[in-house]
């Protein structure tokens, strides 16, 4: 059986319900039909708990498929069955892969979240609200430049992009203002999905709505012909796209098929932005719950840094276990495994594509946080693939629970949640990656060298002048955003396993100020995707009755 129709035969509670159990009022939420809830900001004001914080995060993908939200998913119904308050906090799917490679992205099989589809299309709105405010500045930039320009903004030093919450590669590079006087300023321009816009990092870094108007006063529009600085401030339109926002920064309340509770809110892609879900969501998660669940993007290398490096010092609580989803078809993929043939048992392919979950155990060992590995298991996994995992994990230091939750939903996740539930109680002192007031290059090189495996990094002329300019302005000690190909631990999609000796490619930075980090730009990574020669749309329908197919 499908995902979607896993989900369209599931008996939904009402969300005031679900919001019961979570320990929220009817005064608490907003309520989006029966089956979704905005919770309201005053929230902010319980006080924070001592619950305990469990980020899953995976090794890097493959075409094979890891399974990462799935594991969270069943983490927190297996808790939830272990009788354990728990919540689970995750990022909204984007209608880029959605519509593109991936399809769905809400778990799948028995631990999902739900209403599945209606998460996956438009849900409450917050990704048209985040579009329809970047959009709305870049028109003011427009409109400011052609109406006068007294901020002598310099149309070619506007960095301002638009977006679109969908994979278009055509509109990474255009024209704007064509058509004559009237028309507005002509300049170069271009698109970046909604999901890798610094509108969607300020609301998942703010945390309230004083915090999110501070943050978006000082996102950087351009520079002056005299090559200073341009901001949202300076163009005084700070309240106009706050408006925008206020809905959007609330969190999204919704349920798992077990009726679990979960924040579902937004939704920056771990490649070319910061992979997390939004810092009220956690926050709210763990003001109700006694353990929160949540996962980053991408595989550790990406998400899971970003978070500890990025979101933890905004959100002033270090996670108290790291669950790192592995499967056996990825693993012979990364031992040379064609995915044709990855139903055939390979122990020795398994063995050498060990290395790249063995590189992540070890990066997130070294933050000092208790690690456990789940392996998600897929119906061609023989015992002997799956023992050689645990073996070799045990050898590390780290306990592999085999976990099936696509089948059986929490129920095949209560021994992963036992172990979980061990290891938090672990006493530990987090180990951050890099200083505070360590450099741009310092941040990098660490990365670099540390959670990649590279050897060094080169810059391209536009980023070592950006560099000096940056230290001009102040900005040369913001902490970074690596924006790299999630397939590989390099800037390589191709180089899978766990390489070493290679260089990583800065070509460009890009500073975002609200967003209080710089995204360094790595290889070729796009911050517009483009579509796959066959799109997921394509199977996609709508019959007359209303019923949805082809969501995966």
């Amino acid at each position: 059986m499908k995902d979607i129709e896993i989900a369209q035969q599931s008996e939904m509670e009402p969300i005031v319900k679900v919001a019961k159990r979570a320990g929220l009022s009817e005064d608490e939420i907003e309520q989006y039909g029966n089956y979704k809830a905005k919770i309201k900001l005053p929230l902010a004001a319980r006080p924070q708990t001592k619950g305990k914080l469990i980020l899953v995060t995976a090794i890097n993908p493959t075409p094979a498929g890891e399974g990462k939200s799935t594991v969270t998913v069943g983490l927190g119904d297996a808790l939830n069955l272990l009788d354990k308050k728990v919540m689970i906090a995750l990022r909204e799917p984007s209608l880029g892969p959605v519509m593109g490679m991936k399809g769905g992205a809400t778990g799948g099989g028995y631990s999902q979240v739900v209403p599945m589809e209606d998460i996956n299309l438009h849900f409450t709105g917050d990704m048209h609200a985040l579009t329809a405010a970047n959009n709305t500045l870049a028109a003011l930039i427009d409109n400011h430049i052609y109406q006068g320009n007294k901020l002598n903004l310099d149309p070619r030093r506007v960095i301002w992009k638009r977006v679109l919450d969908i994979n278009d590669r055509a509109l990474r590079h255009v024209v704007v203002g064509l058509g004559g006087l009237t028309q507005g300023v002509p300049r170069e321009d271009g698109f970046d999905i909604t999901v890798a816009s610094e509108m969607m990092a300020v609301l998942c870094l703010a945390k309230d709505i004083a915090d999110l108007k501070k943050r978006l006063g000082q996102i950087v529009v351009g520079y002056t012909y005299d090559k200073e600085p341009v901001t949202v401030n300076d163009l005084g339109v700070t309240g106009a796209l706050a408006l925008l926002l206020k809905d959007a920064i609330k969190p999204n309340l919704v349920q798992t098929l077990a009726h679990t509770p979960a924040i579902v809110h937004g939704g920056p892609f771990a490649n070319i932005a910061h992979g997390c879900n939004s810092v009220l969501a956690t926050q709210t998660a763990l003001k109700l719950a006694d353990y929160t669940i949540t996962e980053a993007g991408f595989g550790a290398d990406l998400g899971a840094e970003k978070f500890l490096d990025i979101k933890t010092p905004v959100l002033g609580k270090t996670p108290d276990t790291i669950v790192i989803v592995a499967t056996a078809r990825a693993l012979k993929m990364n031992g040379g495994v064609l995915k044709t043939d990855l139903d055939q048992e390979n122990v020795t392919a398994v063995a050498e594509g060990y290395k790249n979950l063995q590189k992540h155990i070890k990066n997130m060992q070294s933050y000092n946080v208790p690690v456990v590995v789940a392996i998600n298991r897929f119906t061609a996994d023989t015992d002997a693939e799956l023992a050689k995992i645990q073996e070799l994990c045990q050898a590390d230091g780290v306990k592999a629970i085999i976990a099936n939750v696509w089948a059986e939903g929490g129920k095949g996740a209560v021994e992963l949640a036992t172990e979980v539930l061990a290891r938090v109680e672990e006493e530990h002192e987090f180990s951050p990656l890099y200083a505070s007031d360590d450099e741009l290059t310092v941040k990098i090189d660490k990365i670099v060298k540390n959670i990649y495996g590279g050897a060094k990094v080169e810059y391209g002329p536009k980023a070592k002048r950006q560099l000096k300019e940056f230290a001009k302005y102040g900005w040369d000690k913001l902490p970074v955003c690596m924006a790299k190909t999630q397939y590989s631990l390099s800037d390589n999609a191709k180089l899978l396993g766990a390489p070493q000796g290679f260089t990583i490619h800065v070509r460009e930075f890009v500073p975002k100020l609200g967003s209080q980090f710089v995204v360094a730009l790595t290889g070729n990574v796009m911050t517009m995707p483009g579509l796959p020669k066959v799109p997921a749309a394509d199977g996609m329908d709508l019959a007359d009755d209303g019923t949805i197919s082809g969501l995966y």
